[in-house]
């Protein structure tokens, strides 16, 4: 196989995220959040496998007809931030008026967020909170807190898309990098194993999945505080 037919494939792959997005919808639709959240582990799988792939196989070189950042961005939107949205407004854990100004929140930040040219740090973190909302509402699914807990975080978060935070990108950050990217892998784990016993309280699920967010939530911050040694 050569080069530029593997670097085509890497697209078709990046684009399977708009399938996975849609059986998503289609789960969170009849309110199967346990299957939608499924779906969306793989999405974010095939997120995190497709961009060093990329870079490996240089698909602006060998693949051009596709723009694969944009292609990235648009399954990004729909699996990150319209899915989940949708789930934690139907969900009942955001009552009344609480839910309509979180998807508000959330739908409108993130259009405007994922639309900044300059959303990446020198060291290849993100600048602002990355719009990760499939990450941070398969949290709140798990450990159902109340929801002015859960309006504050949401506002909170959709703020910090816009503060010069930094966020650790879990591959391409190379500071920690030896530690970012097993948590990061262990969040998928835990995340798929949370929803794959249905958010059952007693799962040790529930505790990993809190932890590894808790690090891939503040690490990038932490490295602001802390300088890097030379």
């Amino acid at each position: 196989m050569n080069i530029k037919t593997q670097a085509l494939l890497v697209h078709f792959l990046t684009a399977t995220g708009a399938v996975f997005a849609m059986l998503a919808m289609l789960a969170a639709v009849e309110e199967k959040w346990s299957m939608m959240f499924l779906w969306l582990v793989v999405a974010f799988a095939v997120d995190g496998i497709d961009g060093p792939l990329a870079r490996k196989y240089h698909v602006k070189k060998n693949a051009p007809l596709f723009d694969g950042e944009l292609l990235d961005l648009i399954i990004d939107y729909l699996t990150y931030v319209f899915v989940p949205a949708y789930a934690l407004f139907k969900s009942g854990l955001l009552p009344g008026w609480t839910g309509w100004i979180a998807i508000i929140i959330i739908t409108f930040a993130s259009a405007l967020y994922f639309a900044i040219a300059t959303m990446k740090t020198e060291d290849k973190s993100f600048l602002g909170f990355p719009g990760c909302w499939n990450m941070v509402v398969i949290v709140l699914f798990a450990i159902e807190p109340g929801y002015w807990f859960i309006l504050g975080v949401t506002t909170f978060l959709a703020v910090a898309m816009f503060l010069p935070l930094k966020f650790v990108h879990p591959t391409r950050t190379k500071r920690w990098r030896a530690v970012t990217l097993p948590v990061a892998l262990g969040w998928v784990f835990f995340a798929g194993w949370a929803a794959w016993v249905d958010f059952d309280p007693q799962s040790w699920a529930h505790w990993g999945l809190v932890a590894s967010s808790v690090y891939l939530v503040l690490a990038g911050i932490v490295q602001q505080v802390v300088p890097e040694r030379s």
